[in-house]
């Protein structure tokens, strides 16, 4: 159990885990992630932490098929810039390692933000906080459990 599975358990909230064979090749862990599991890239969303104006982190929720806006999460979060947080701290302050952090079971809980387009399916998935490892649950499961804020924080790539 990752501390993203066990943060559902614990409150209660329907979710289904999905397990892939993960490529350490891969370039990219959500595109490969929507492959291997045969879903929509536009479901599967990818956990992002950012830097608000050079201090504060916070963590963007976006489909792998998009690229993060920082002018429109900067916006979003109440800042003037945001900017990606630097790998060292995005460890430490979320207890997972890169390609599988999840907006779920965070050491520190982040301010978090969801791209707005997660509302338009019944389901989706984020990293469960494992590499080749996610969970499938409502986007308003998401939202409650992290705290989060639907807003339109991404771009198309």
């Amino acid at each position: 159990m990752t501390p993203a599975i066990n943060a559902a358990k614990k409150n209660k909230i329907p979710f289904t885990i999905h397990h892939y064979q993960h490529d350490p090749a891969s370039p990219s862990y959500g595109k490969e992630a929507a492959e291997k599991l045969g879903i929509d890239e536009g479901r599967v969303f990818k956990t992002l932490v950012v830097q608000l104006d050079g201090a504060a982190l916070a963590v963007g929720v976006i489909p792998v098929s998009m690229s993060l806006s920082m002018k429109h999460f900067a916006k979003s979060a109440g800042a003037k810039k945001a900017a990606m947080a630097d790998k060292g701290d995005v460890e430490r302050a979320t207890g997972y390692v890169l390609g599988g952090i999840s907006p779920l079971g965070q050491k520190k809980r982040l301010p978090a933000f969801i791209h707005s387009s997660a509302s338009s399916f019944p389901t989706i998935f984020v990293s469960a906080g494992r590499r080749g490892l996610e969970i499938e649950l409502t986007p308003v499961d998401l939202a409650t459990l992290t705290g989060a804020s639907f807003a339109l924080i991404g771009d198309t790539q």
